[in-house]
């Protein structure tokens, strides 16, 4: 029994890829899908709305981090919104923005950035308020004004914790926006949406595709925060490692 389910599983996810790299005819009316144009398209799409949205939120949470930190001041409220993010349901905050606030690609960018604002602000500041007050004073004895001290020495030593957030952002939004398909846009969800149009090979393709774009994108913002990262404190990590 086992068995027969190892082969169907192994089966489902080779048929998903000959979905991938080969048009189909769809389970609805004689049009062929899938094929590589047709999934590159589906992907670039993804992409867009992702960047977007992930740009949206940085733009929007970093600076309100870097201040909150600085200062050492709002702590309950960057947890608390941090904490309130992570319980916002999805589908729901799509549902609302479509129902009240209309479809398009403005809108749904806007959705999804909310998702994204909560963790990014929290780990901003906390990186930020988390660094040694021995190396800031330092700044400030040397003739540092606050911006020098915060883009010469504090940011620095923040981007760490301040790109774990982005990260966890990032890999949030690229899975979520399959719902920007329920508000009429064109994303991978297409193919996980429409069941009854691209079969469940069209399903898992999609899936599979959206997985490897989120670790292609992790991987990538991992090493945007390898390059951030001041030289000391990989030479410190990489001492404590060994």
């Amino acid at each position: 029994m086992s068995h027969v389910i190892h082969l169907g599983f192994l089966g489902t996810f080779g048929d998903a890829f000959d979905f991938i790299l080969h048009q189909q005819k769809a389970r609805i009316g004689d049009n062929l899908v899938g094929g590589p144009d047709k999934s590159l398209s589906l992907v670039g799409e993804h992409l867009k709305v992702t960047f977007l949205s992930l740009g949206v939120a940085a733009a929007v949470a970093l600076p309100v981090g870097i201040i909150l930190g600085h200062v050492r001041r709002g702590e309950t409220f960057a947890i608390a919104l941090g904490n309130a993010g992570r319980a916002v349901p999805e589908l729901a905050l799509i549902a609302f923005v479509a129902a009240y606030i209309g479809v398009g690609l403005a809108n749904v960018t806007f959705a999804f950035a909310i998702l994204g604002i909560p963790p990014i602000l929290t780990n901003t500041y906390v990186g930020m308020s988390q660094v040694d007050r021995n190396a800031v004073q330092a700044a400030r004895g040397m003739g540092m004004t606050n911006l020098q001290s915060i883009f010469r020495v504090e940011l620095p030593l923040a981007v760490p914790t301040i790109m774990a957030g982005v990260r966890t952002a990032g890999v949030n939004i690229i899975a979520t926006v399959a719902l920007a398909s329920l508000a009429g846009l064109s994303t991978l969800g297409d193919y996980i949406i429409n069941r009854n149009v691209y079969g469940d090979q069209g399903v898992v393709a999609g899936a599979i595709l959206i997985a490897l774009l989120a670790l292609a994108l992790d991987f990538g913002l991992a090493g945007l925060q390898w390059a951030l990262t001041p030289r000391g404190l990989k030479l410190a990590r990489a001492g404590a490692s060994a």
